[in-house]
């Protein structure tokens, strides 16, 4: 006997500027209605509200705007389907990570304290804060000077969007707020914390993201080798009880129920990662089947049945995407958010003029305008690193690099350069896992790039391989309704859930050989870049930044 056909779910995925809610009818994963709320302040990366400034590499936001979003977001998106909150079985949220926050016993941000409020420290860092860089190379190279075991799980590097390297930043610029700080806790457990009443770590985000191994986090040995300060980092800040993906973390609470106008007493999931709950919305549950969660940065998971070591990995974590599965994370830190800066800030105004008169947005426009391209026409090569480089390279001091250019170049040869580059950097992640004996067998593209047709295209092209697409526009949120699903018990795991209510369109874009045979040689000349800026002289880019840095400093 399956699921009722009349109980609803409601899935809430927290990106980097929005909440965006979903009810799911759970016989099927059907989509009812859907609402986002943006936050208030945004991506605080400039100057916190009172006006401070901030140096170059930070990323913060305000806590209290999550939970302003989940209560516009939520109502609305009930309302927009019209059916009654006694309908609700349950809630799921995912969020960005590592999104992570500093806070009292009770669960109050550090940053809601007014004492604090112009701290930096106190305030949730976001997954794209890469001010820690120095931090996370002085982990990284203590992990291996001491040999630590764990290490070769995250492709021999700790990341700098990581909690540990974040947490140290915290305790060296900070110390009096490290003092304060009581748990050190990710942004999507942190959420859950405020539906249910109980603090419960999902398993995801302490696998992928704060290094959980083999049910042990880094040791407190390792941690003082690194600063004698930072030895009990895990043990007085970190460790707290686990949850299992798909199971529920509590009910929701009276007071949260009245926030979002659903029944309280419903099972809240536990919390989990945007991109990594979205496989059972694709339906890519089993061995080999990637998804690409495209947005402002893309992430790419899979799930294996035997363990792989692989150089610049994010992470392969047991059960981390879906129970008695290995997780396998990769990832791009800028994506769309390269596209978003060249449109704001390298666009003339003739350009941007055109579009207006054609009624298209400036994206759409070069995005026509680089269709009628052949490839290999602009004469151009760049590096996807504007946001630093995630995978395989994982160092985020690394930058931008365009060759070729002439006073021939227009925008849209440049346009389509930038989308060639982070199609070129997902074929350096495909190649990785398959030189590791990890072999892609689907590729799935999910996220708000997908309406791209010339991105599709180009990937599709490039991969030499056909791209399928998630069938719905919001990912992350039906992947946190089908745990939500599961928590609730309408399902006995989260494959069946998946099976039911997960949604792809199978083959939407397929390779052409000629443009695929254009595209392996810029990718070999891709690849030479790549590896010589770096692997061979990182450097270069490394004390560029620093310059850059102690001009912020004067």
């Amino acid at each position: 006997m399956g699921p009722d056909n009349t109980d609803v779910v409601v899935g809430v995925d927290f990106g980097t500027l929005s909440a965006r809610a979903v009810v799911i009818r759970v016989a099927d994963g059907e989509e009812l209605a859907a609402a986002t709320a943006d936050f208030r302040h945004g991506v605080i990366d400039t100057a916190l509200p009172s006006g401070a400034a901030l140096p170059p590499d930070w990323a913060l936001q305000v806590p209290a705007d999550y939970l302003e979003a989940l209560a516009a977001a939520v109502p609305e998106a009930m309302a927009n389907a019209g059916v009654e909150p006694t309908r609700v079985i349950g809630i799921g949220t995912d969020f960005t990570a590592c999104t992570v926050l500093p806070a009292l016993s009770d669960g109050t941000p550090l940053c809601e304290l007014p004492e604090y409020r112009g701290r930096p420290h106190a305030y949730a860092k976001l997954w794209k804060h890469h001010a820690a860089q120095g931090q996370a190379d002085r982990l990284t190279a203590m992990a291996h000077e001491r040999r630590e075991p764990w290490i070769a799980r995250y492709g021999g590097r700790l990341s700098s969007e990581w909690e540990l390297a974040k947490g140290l930043q915290l305790l060296e610029e900070d110390p009096e707020l490290y003092d304060r700080c009581h748990h050190w806790i990710e942004a999507a457990d942190w959420i859950v914390w405020q539906l249910c009443g109980s603090y419960v770590r999902n398993t995801c985000t302490a696998g992928f993201k704060a290094a959980l191994q083999d049910g042990a986090y880094p040791s407190e040995e390792y941690l003082g080798a690194v600063n004698p300060s930072f030895a009990r980092f895990v043990a007085d800040k970190v460790e707290q009880t686990l949850g299992r993906l798909g199971a529920p973390a509590g009910p929701l609470t009276v007071e949260a129920a009245v926030r979002i106008g659903l029944p309280a007493g419903i099972p809240v999931a536990v919390g989990n990662v945007d991109a990594h709950v979205t496989a059972p919305a694709a339906c890519a549950v089993a061995p080999g089947q990637m998804v690409a969660i495209m947005g402002t940065s893309t992430c790419h998971v899979m799930v294996a049945d035997q363990l792989r070591e692989v150089p610049g990995i994010c992470g392969v974590v047991a059960d981390g995407i879906v129970p008695g599965r290995l997780g396998y994370e990769l990832g791009q830190s800028g994506v769309g958010d390269i596209f978003g800066w060249f449109v704001d800030h390298a666009v003339p105004p003739d350009t941007v003029e055109e579009a207006r008169r054609q009624g298209r947005s400036v994206h759409e426009h070069l995005t026509a305008l680089a269709l009628d391209q052949r490839v290999g026409e602009h004469g151009l090569i760049a590096l996807d690193w504007l946001s630093g480089n995630r995978s395989v390279l994982v160092d985020h001091d690394l930058s931008g690099v365009l060759v070729g250019l002439t006073l021939q170049t227009a925008p849209a040869d440049i346009y389509r350069a930038l989308i060639e580059a982070t199609a070129f950097g997902t074929r350096i992640i495909v190649e990785s896992l398959e030189a590791a004996g990890l072999p892609v067998v689907d590729f799935i593209a999910a996220g708000g790039l997908v309406k791209n047709p010339l991105l599709m295209q180009v990937y599709s092209d490039v991969l030499r391989r056909p791209v399928h697409v998630i069938g719905t526009d919001q990912g992350p949120a039906l992947g946190s309704a089908i745990h939500a699903a599961v928590a609730a018990g309408a399902y006995p795991d989260i494959f069946a859930a998946s099976a039911a209510m997960g949604r792809i369109e199978r083959d939407v874009w397929k390779p052409d050989q000629t443009s695929a045979d254009v595209y392996d040689r810029l990718f070999a000349l891709y690849r030479r870049l790549h590896d010589y800026f770096g692997r061979e002289v990182p450097d270069l880019m490394h004390d560029l930044r620093e310059v850059r840095r102690e001009a912020f400093d004067l």
